[in-house]
């Protein structure tokens, strides 16, 4: 009987040390794909983790895209009406990327302060406008509906 329940003991605890391991091994590969959202504000003030994948959002500021003649690289400031940071892209643009749009970036940011985005998503509509973005809008004290009635009346206060 005593052998039977060290068998018993020793499968049991073997049985927890693989379930550990293979929890660990998913959380661990899990760890490496997270990519949280940022607004400007976030970022200005330096709660964004550098050389890591991330999410940032705003509206495109007025006047700032900027695009390389002999390649598709472009460059655009993001802001959320408090602070602004610089996004540089090399790709496709989505068809309704423009100034004054609400976008998301996904990329990595720099030590220069300036986000090296590998995508760009563009709102799909003109009453749409990602949900991160509306929210960091709401806490920088503007209101989304009023920028995209008015996007020069947004841009004053």
């Amino acid at each position: 009987m005593r052998v039977r329940r060290r068998n018993r003991m020793l499968l049991i605890i073997g049985l927890v040390a693989l379930c550990a391991i293979a929890v660990g091994l998913t959380l661990y590969a899990l760890r490496s794909n997270i990519n949280l959202f940022f607004s400007p504000v976030q970022i200005a003030a330096g709660e964004a983790p550098l050389d890591h994948q991330l999410r940032a959002g705003g509206m495109v500021k007025d006047g700032s895209v900027e695009r390389d003649g002999d390649s598709l690289e472009v460059r655009f400031v993001v802001t959320d009406f408090v602070d602004e940071v610089e996004v540089h892209y090399d790709g496709i643009l989505p068809d309704l990327f423009r100034d004054g749009q609400g976008v998301v970036v996904v990329g990595k940011l720099t030590e220069g302060g300036w986000i090296a985005a590998d995508e760009v998503l563009a709102k799909h509509d003109e009453n749409y406008m990602p949900p991160e973005v509306a929210e960091a809008l709401e806490k920088a004290g503007y209101s989304p509906a009023d920028y995209r009635q008015a996007p020069e009346a947004a841009e004053t206060r």
